[in-house]
């Protein structure tokens, strides 16, 4: 490193608060009704954050892009859980999720982090997926093509291996089923800091670009109570996977992060409706089938 360079934590932490207004701009363009709530929070332990959050917009019903930069002492279950040994940590990122108003608009989650040990052990980890109610073949392939492009950029092994990980993290086991799409998840990226942060830019900066385009497709679609209802469905597993599974709900309760900008992620209206059994030959089936077996949604 040029010793006139800053450490990467600050860089890191520069780039994340940064692509978070990024983002909330372009999102408040999108949606026209309402702007976000910025929400500046301090944690006990040590760092805070900036949440921004927009409700009953005229094409998201809830969309929460959070930036964080906190440290503290790693307690010993979340380390062994890490594959690190406990001490002192920083981490640094961005995580957003969008729960749009029309059931066929897609919601998505994106999440860029950096990690730190005292020690020098440090990595990145993150990734993005895409969770349709209504699955449109054509939406999947730009969402993945635009992140395989994004991938590409640092290393033409990345969107294969990151992809297939994607498709094995975000799943429903006691479901069995996909939480939705998929997109790209990586975690534990040591060794090659410099190369790291490069690719996660270039996955940042590709989100707009891979999702957006979905979202104007889709927005003039119309639907009725009957696609309303199996969104709400299907918003419930999106929140059993976050509550049971996810690995940045569990870092951020067990290390007493914020409970707000933690649970950002769930969407405001959710059902559960008992042994729900779509139609056969229907597009609600045509969806839960696309779950059950992940697929290559594009070739190379």
């Amino acid at each position: 490193m040029n010793v006139t360079e800053k450490p990467l934590r600050e860089r890191a932490g520069k780039y994340f608060l940064e692509l978070q207004t990024r983002i909330c701009a372009a999102l408040e363009e999108t949606d026209g009704k309402v702007g976000f709530v910025t929400d500046e929070w301090s944690r006990p332990g040590g760092g805070g954050g900036v949440s921004k959050v927009l409700e009953d917009g005229s094409i998201f019903e809830k969309a929460g892009v959070n930036f964080s930069k906190v440290s503290g002492i790693l307690p010993d279950r979340i380390a062994q859980r890490l594959e690190t040994k406990p001490g002192d940590f920083f981490a640094t990122g961005i995580s957003l999720v969008l729960h749009p108003v029309s059931p066929m608009i897609p919601a998505v989650h994106a999440n860029l982090r950096y990690f730190e040990m005292d020690g020098g052990n440090s990595w990145f980890g993150g990734g993005t997926d895409l969770t349709p109610y209504y699955h449109f073949s054509e939406d999947t392939i730009h969402f993945h093509s635009v992140l395989k492009a994004a991938c590409d950029a640092s290393d033409p092994s990345f969107y294969p291996r990151f992809k297939k990980w994607c498709d094995e993290y975000f799943f429903v086991r006691h479901r069995g089923e996909t939480r939705g799409v998929g997109g790209i998840f990586f975690d534990y990226l040591r060794g090659e800091p410099e190369k790291h942060f490069s690719f996660v830019q270039s996955v940042g900066d590709a989100f707009l670009d891979a999702y957006l385009p979905v979202v104007r497709k889709r927005v003039r679609m119309e639907w009725g109570e009957k696609e309303k209802l199996w969104q709400l469905t299907r918003r419930g597993r999106y929140v059993e996977f976050n509550l049971v599974y996810d690995r940045g709900t569990t870092f951020g309760l067990e290390t007493d992060g914020r409970v707000e900008s933690i649970l950002m992620s769930l969407p405001p209206v959710v059902h559960w409706r008992y042994d729900v059994r779509p139609e056969k030959g229907s597009r609600e089936e045509e969806l839960v089938l696309i779950l059950k077996e992940p697929r290559e949604w594009i070739s190379g």
